[in-house]
């Protein structure tokens, strides 16, 4: 006579929405499937190396795999209709399941802050490298546009004297043809 299962409710009436009644069935399987997920049974074995020290902080009494596989083929069966089982054992192995997964999205969070961290940095250096080489630039455009200036100055003082001296030339021919003229 197969044993009952254990007591659950249906996973549609725990105020979820849709997609998160979708990831609790996809994560209870997982959990709680024969076998348990990979990362299980070193679990276990670590929880069993270090005895009771992990009931102390709050995350159960370690059980032997004999225990997690019955509770895991019972949540299985229960995850498969639709509910959540409610017994200890099966909410104890979900619970750690779901520890296990939060840490690991929060290690690709940090791991994708440390990265943004670096772009930013590196774009920031580039930018202030190109900012200084645009200034420097800038710099030395306005150094040229001043020598320009400067050139243009003294090309219009230049045109200035050879005007004048065209001039006194003229008048000075001018002068020289009327003497020898007389």
């Amino acid at each position: 006579m197969p044993s009952p299962l254990p007591p659950s409710i249906p996973d549609t009436q725990l105020g979820l929405s849709t997609a998160e009644v979708h990831l609790l069935r996809q994560h209870q399987a997982l959990a709680l499937a024969p076998g348990g997920p990979s990362y299980a049974s070193s679990t276990v074995s670590s929880a069993q190396r270090y005895g009771s020290a992990s009931a102390g902080r709050g995350r159960g009494s370690v059980r032997s795999s004999a225990t997690s596989s019955r509770a895991g083929s019972a949540g299985s069966a229960a995850a498969g209709q639709g509910r959540l089982v409610l017994d200890a054992g099966s909410l104890s192995v979900l619970g750690a399941h779901f520890e296990r997964v939060m840490g690991r999205i929060q290690e690709r969070v940090d791991y994708l802050s440390a990265q943004t961290t670096m772009s930013t940095t590196s774009q920031s250096r580039s930018a202030a490298s190109t900012i200084a080489n645009a200034d420097a630039e800038i710099a030395r455009f306005k150094d040229i546009l001043r020598q320009i200036d400067e050139l243009e100055t003294e090309f219009d003082k230049v045109r200035h004297i050879r005007d004048i001296v065209k001039s006194f030339r003229a008048r000075v021919e001018g002068i020289g043809g009327r003497l020898g003229r007389r």
